[in-house]
């Protein structure tokens, strides 16, 4: 399933199939995870440390339906799923997987454009019934894509009006809004890096965070992101904590697995996570380049067990 088209609209997610494998491969894995080894189960079970609380995004595994997909990772041992059908909810958390995040509006058609506001004002809403529907803690938001004649000044101002005609519903229902950061540096793949995203910069987008005030409204950290853009990731863990709502994985460069081949220290990265205290979900939402893409989803998993 393509991510932008979840982040887009439930609507859509529920049949949507991502099509996009440039440069990367995919493949599903073969093996019937109700009949794994029930020693290999046991073996990664006795294995984990549980201080993080682990999500998939499930766009990465567009190989994999979401159900298959769900009982690999309860297997694995994760305690969540997001970016996945709507459709599926019901499936994946009859499984024992709860839903992390739900979608909304697109990145491209963000606040940043008052042409925008109705389309994301009524996707938020639909994104906030879902996570009460399903107890999800957050739905995702996004600025936009920088627009030619809207100034940087007016493109906050017009973010932060749209967001707080949602907000007072998001606290009512008690859901947060979580804004992702994105990086529009990577040109190299359509959800490897997003150029012209107007909120490519993690300081910028605190901000946005700190004006709208409330519990309620927090920022997504996309360590992959984050790095491409800001870099310091310790650094900015540490002085951000306190208005992060979520975390997004990936390695860089390529958005690949969490391995030696890309140059995030991801154990020392979730070590930082959780001296801060945090509570909330850490999703892994890396494209998979290996054969088998459950094997480097569990050893993405155990590698951020800290």
């Amino acid at each position: 399933m393509k991510r932008r088209d979840f982040l887009t609209t439930q609507a859509v997610l529920a049949g949507t199939a991502l099509s996009m494998a440039s440069g990367t491969t995919c493949h599903a894995q073969t093996t019937d995870p109700d009949t794994t080894n029930s020693s290999t189960s046991a073996d990664a079970a006795n294995g984990k440390k549980r201080r993080v609380r682990q999500s998939v995004m499930g766009w990465c595994f567009s190989d994999i339906d979401a159900p298959t997909l769900a009982k690999h990772c309860k297997r694995i041992g994760f305690e969540a799923i997001e970016g996945i059908p709507a459709s599926s909810y019901d499936a994946v958390t009859k499984i024992g997987l709860k839903i992390a995040l739900t979608g909304s509006h697109g990145f491209a058609n963000g606040p940043l454009d008052p042409k925008n506001h109705a389309e994301v004002e009524r996707k938020l809403r639909q994104g906030i019934d879902l996570a009460v529907r399903y107890g999800a803690p957050n739905v995702i938001t996004f600025t936009g894509m920088a627009k030619k004649g809207i100034s940087d000044a007016s493109a906050r101002r017009n973010c932060l009006d749209c967001w707080k005609r949602v907000l007072p519903y998001a606290e009512e229902k008690n859901i947060g809004i979580v804004l992702e950061h994105l990086n529009s540096r990577d040109d190299s793949h359509p959800m490897k890096g997003h150029p012209g995203y107007w909120g490519d910069d993690l300081h910028l987008c605190a901000d946005l965070v700190h004006a709208m005030d409330s519990p309620k409204f927090k920022l997504l950290f996309d360590i992959y992101h984050v790095q491409i853009m800001n870099g310091d990731l310790i650094r900015n863990i540490r002085q951000y904590h306190p208005i992060v709502g979520h975390y997004h994985t990936a390695g860089n460069p390529g958005r690949g697995e969490l391995d030696e081949n890309q140059e995030i220290n991801y154990p020392g990265v979730i070590r930082a996570i959780v001296a801060t205290g945090y509570q909330g979900y850490i999703a892994q939402e890396f494209i998979p380049t290996a054969d088998d893409p459950i094997d480097s989803l569990e050893k993405a998993f155990h590698l951020c067990d800290v």
